[in-house]
């Protein structure tokens, strides 16, 4: 049977800030081609709140909108009820597709209840320390081991600079 990996991919400050106002504090534009490059293709697990920012549907992704509310409708997205509705359908989707693993883009608190289920974590380290009300959970080194590091200087159209950094939850015992 195969097993699908689950990636969390988020930008944070150095402060654990993910979010100001549903909004992100900065403005990263090598960041975004980034996260274009990494969810192409592959099924997208966010809250209401995260989608409500999207101008539209990630575009080449399934689109799976985690809410509680029963009247909500999101066009070109499916809309579940559960985090655990979502994973299962993302689950289907890879399966059916041949992606390579079902990716968690926000916002805090899908971030906090799929941590633990995580395999991976793509993380864009913003060296700055906005204020904000949204945080991304604490990355434990106990659980999480770091297994790349880029340096992204800021580029003409980004806000800070950062650091790419991949960390892949450690085995038990090592």
């Amino acid at each position: 049977m195969m097993t699908v990996p689950i990636a969390l991919i988020a930008a944070v400050a150095r402060n654990g800030v993910i979010g100001a106002d549903g909004a992100m504090p900065w403005r990263l534009s090598t960041d975004m081609k980034r996260f274009r490059e990494l969810t192409v293709g592959k099924p997208v697990i966010m809250g209401r709140r995260t989608f409500a920012t999207l101008k539209k549907p990630l575009a080449d992704r399934l689109n799976l909108v985690v809410t509680r509310d029963p009247g909500f409708g999101a066009e070109g997205a499916e809309v579940v009820s559960s985090l655990d509705a979502a994973i299962a359908r993302a689950i289907a989707s890879v399966k059916a597709s041949g992606a390579s693993e079902v990716m968690v883009i926000g916002g805090g608190q899908i971030y906090a209840a799929t941590i633990d289920r995580a395999d991976r974590l793509y993380i864009t380290l913003v060296d700055a320390a906005p204020e904000g009300d949204t945080r991304f959970p604490a990355i434990d080194p106990a659980i999480w081991a770091e297994v790349s590091r880029q340096h992204i200087p800021k580029g003409e159209k980004d806000s800070a600079a950062t650091d790419f950094v991949i960390y892949r939850r450690r085995k038990p015992g090592s």
